[in-house]
């Protein structure tokens, strides 16, 4: 098995739709650390498991200084974020999104 990490910080804002009063409902901004984890059993015809241009175009090139609530269309909360990147990305297995140095969401899919 063949294993990769791409790592990339991305500016961007958001402001969360909550069950309670919580000033996470003000418009605000955080510089994101998310990591992205990609794993195959076989690489492609170019000895990868993924391109890191290509998942850093498609995570950090559609979200860096943008307002998530404007480029996503769910409430984009750390957890939800992680999921969607996963998705984005083929192999991705685990995706980790630090919004601060203490706050860290992490998505890993199940194993089928």
């Amino acid at each position: 098995m063949y294993y990769i990490k791409k790592t990339m910080e991305i500016a961007g804002c958001h402001q969360l739709t909550l069950s309670y009063d919580n000033k996470c409902e003000n418009l605000h901004g955080h510089n994101w650390m998310v990591a992205v984890y990609c794993k195959s059993k076989e690489l492609n015809a170019d000895g990868m498991v993924v391109d890191f241009v290509k998942i850093k175009d498609k995570i950090h090139g559609y979200l860096d200084h943008g307002n998530f609530n404007e480029l996503l269309h769910f409430n984009p909360t750390a957890e939800n974020i992680a999921r969607w990147i996963c998705d984005q990305i083929p192999h991705c297995y685990r995706v980790e999104v630090m919004e601060s140095s203490h706050n860290t969401a992490v998505y890993e899919k199940d194993e089928d």
